[in-house]
């Protein structure tokens, strides 16, 4: 079967096709590379002995991929991750998100829309929850305000998707992701944040080679047992799997409703001094640190209570924390070497 990966060459994108091609998927990538680069395909090579077609497109333009769809007419599922996806820079780009986030979604499910059957993933995030009024979250807890432009993309997506799969063939998973870390344990794929990293671990990661002076922590002052955010951070390798497994029970039609929603996290949440201290131990560096004011769209708390994706998609996380920065700080030095 023809699987159309968007964003495919991202951090996620690049772990799933992997997961897919081992799966004997045939995989189609399509990317922009506004965050990537063309070296991930050697990499998902060097994992897997098997180069997935490429195309570069911007989703944003809609002719491009009206085009697209004409020519890849047998594609039988799509994993959606073509989007822009820093709180921080949302918080100072809205449009910019609005446009890459929305627009790319729309005109992908319109081209969905026209065939007699369609299997959509979406890539959603924990933080349609905003901020959550108790921990562990579960699926049911009610979506919140959204603290930022990104959140509130991934809120409308939802709401989008399950408009267009109320009146459609398509069927839809929204995997709503807590924080992916890490990397493949060979080292040939990983995060490759382009400029300034926008998310912890890569910026960790960075100072600890010592491409980075010094981590900013933002904010020491939230009732949290050290003062740090807490969040819960899942290994990518554990992630991009669960992918593949709702990619199944949408072709193997075990859904039990047009649009299921699952949470991917571990279940445990690490707070941003914990992250620190954790990666100081497992790469032997010192890592320099301040405290800064908060930032602007952080919530306090966020982690997974993963029950539902444990028994009815029968995942499971397996990656602790100590592995998942082992391997990011493997992928840092490799990349750097």
């Amino acid at each position: 079967m023809k699987i159309l990966v968007t964003g495919g060459l991202g951090f996620i994108g690049s772990h799933t096709v992997v997961e897919l091609q081992n799966e004997d998927f045939e995989v189609l990538v399509v990317d922009n590379l506004s965050n990537t680069s063309l070296s991930v395909l050697d990499g998902i090579q060097a994992v897997t002995g098997k180069i997935p077609a490429f195309e570069k497109l911007d989703l944003r333009e809609k002719d491009k991929v009206q085009d697209f769809f004409k020519r890849h007419h047998d594609i039988s599922g799509v994993i959606h991750f073509a989007a822009s996806k820093a709180v921080g820079e949302s918080v100072e780009n809205p449009l910019l998100y609005y446009e890459n986030n929305i627009n790319a979604l729309v005109y992908v499910l319109q081209e969905l829309q026209k065939k007699q059957e369609a299997s959509f993933i979406f890539s959603s995030s924990c933080t349609v929850y905003g901020q959550a009024e108790k921990m562990p979250i579960t699926e049911d807890a009610s979506i919140q305000t959204a603290m930022s432009p990104y959140g509130n993309t991934k809120q409308i997506g939802e709401e989008i998707i399950t408009d267009v799969a109320k009146i459609s063939d398509i069927n839809a998973i929204l995997l709503r992701y807590f924080n992916p870390i890490g990397a493949h344990p060979s080292a040939e794929i990983g995060e490759l944040p382009i400029g300034v990293p926008q998310n912890l671990v890569p910026f960790i990661t960075q100072t600890g080679f010592g491409l980075r002076k010094e981590l900013s922590v933002y904010g020491d002052d939230y009732p949290t047992p050290d003062g740090t955010c807490i969040r819960d951070y899942i290994h990518v390798v554990d992630l991009a799997k669960a992918h593949v497994i709702a990619l199944k029970r949408l072709l193997n039609k075990k859904n039990l409703a047009k649009v299921e929603t699952f949470n991917l996290g571990t279940g445990t949440g690490s707070s941003v001094l914990e992250v620190i201290h954790t990666f100081e131990k497992v790469s032997g560096k010192k890592l320099p640190y301040k405290i800064v004011a908060r930032r602007e769209g952080d919530i306090i708390s966020a982690y997974a209570n993963t029950d539902k994706a444990n028994t009815v998609l029968g995942w499971k996380a397996h990656s602790t924390l100590e592995e998942a920065l082992t391997s990011a700080w493997k992928w840092e030095q490799k990349i750097r070497s």
